[in-house]
């Protein structure tokens, strides 16, 4: 992750397929697979083979991922010479992700063959029928995933049905973050932050929730709270939660179309409060980039809503390569590989699988954790209760609805 990179917003009609969905009145139809993009080895029951030379993994980031899987990639393109002649790294945003991917399947010549994106970015792929189902399809040799993931991980896993692998994870959120300068009593409720607001026009925002782990969050954890009638039904079961967004919408001057961009408000003084998560809070404290005495508040009786970081094969892809990638994903399940994700509190605590401590992290990583987490975490994450993200036809219809009829309009770059 780039803390403080800005993306831009998607007026393209990939995007609108995607998960942005910006100018989009209806929910997307899934696709069959685009032109050109064969199922690849789905159906066969052997693995495919490794290649007689080493290939060039092109991987695209569609949310911030490179920031933990990076590391992990390159180390296993160093230690495996004769799988990997070099790899290419490229950025999107989440909102086009999707759109980029199927160009490629669409006109038959891929530009990338390894994908890692958060769920969003994911599930909205998923809904195109861009991904080669890896799992039960390549169990031989990927092994044993779901017992070896944490609770919360293996539930956003169970999510994406066998069309990637969850590599990261943490509990997130919803929670505010704010400046302790500007705000004496921070809101506890969202009834409590609706007042705050009123009283201090245009000082919270968050960012669109197509383009933002914390904004997606943010909505998602309002039923919960709200105690709306079916928390995973954001079309026919959040009718407190539409209502309580666009009461507060009232007070909301602009929606920034990164998280990035709500953290330099936040320090600027534009906003004094924002929707922030775990990862959000500690990373900009540790880069400098918040304040580090800036603090959180987490809703009384809130769920958290869980996030997660995948990579993925899109369809297509030529056997060789599919051989040399599942080789990859192996190695990033490993403790060691997943050590990385700890990074500087970018997705905290950061591993998707069991029995990864802190210990085995790079000493830069120990350092920047022990001294930027806050004790609070330990307890919420004994206590509070976690659950994994909107299906993802919901999550995809969540993203849709909120741009046309909460905040689309006010999406500022």
């Amino acid at each position: 992750m780039r803390t403080i990179s800005r993306r831009s917003l998607v007026a393209a009609v990939a995007a609108v397929v995607a998960v942005g969905l910006a100018a989009c009145g209806s929910e997307p139809e899934k696709k069959e697979p685009a032109a050109g993009a064969s199922k690849g080895l789905a159906e066969l029951s052997a693995p495919p083979a490794l290649p007689a030379k080493p290939v060039t993994l092109n991987v695209i980031d569609g949310g911030g991922d490179l920031q933990l899987s990076q590391p992990a990639i390159e180390e296993f393109a160093k230690r495996n010479p004769k799988l990997v002649r070099k790899v290419t790294f490229s950025k999107s945003t989440g909102p086009e992700l999707a759109g980029k991917v199927q160009a490629g399947q669409r006109a038959g010549k891929l530009q990338y063959n390894v994908v890692v994106a958060g769920y969003g970015e994911i599930a909205a792929g998923a809904q195109q029928d861009l991904w080669q189902k890896l799992l039960p399809n390549f169990e031989k040799t990927l092994g044993d995933v779901e017992s070896k993931y944490q609770d919360g991980a293996l539930k956003m896993y169970r999510l994406i049905d066998g069309d990637a692998l969850t590599t990261y994870y943490n509990p997130n959120g919803p929670l505010l973050e704010y400046n302790p300068g500007k705000v004496s009593a921070p809101p506890k409720t969202p009834a409590e932050l609706l007042a705050w607001a009123k009283a201090n026009p245009k000082k919270f925002t968050y960012a669109r929730p197509a383009n933002s782990g914390p904004g997606r969050t943010f909505l998602q954890g309002l039923p919960y709270i709200l105690g709306d009638s079916n928390s995973r039904d954001p079309d026919k079961g959040w009718a407190k939660t539409w209502a309580f967004l666009k009461s507060l919408d009232k007070y909301i001057d602009h929606y920034p179309s990164a998280t990035g961009v709500t953290m330099d408000e936040l320090t600027s003084g534009a906003v004094n409060m924002i929707a922030s998560t775990t990862g959000w809070d500690v990373n900009p404290r540790a880069l400098g980039v918040v304040p580090k005495e800036f603090k959180i508040q987490a809703f009384d009786g809130f769920t958290f809503v869980a996030d997660a970081h995948y990579v993925a094969i899109p369809r297509g892809v030529p056997a060789g390569e599919q051989a040399v990638i599942l080789e990859l994903m192996k190695f990033m399940l490993t403790p060691k590989a997943q050590a990385y994700a700890y990074d500087k509190g970018y997705f905290y605590p950061g591993p998707a699988m069991k029995d990864v401590p802190l210990s085995l992290a790079p000493a830069e990583s120990q350092k920047v954790i022990k001294e930027f987490t806050r004790p609070e975490y330990d307890a919420l994450f004994k206590r509070v209760l976690v659950e994994p993200q909107l299906d993802q036809d919901k999550i995809v219809y969540m993203f849709d609805r909120w741009d046309r009829e909460v905040g689309g309009s006010k999406v500022k770059e």
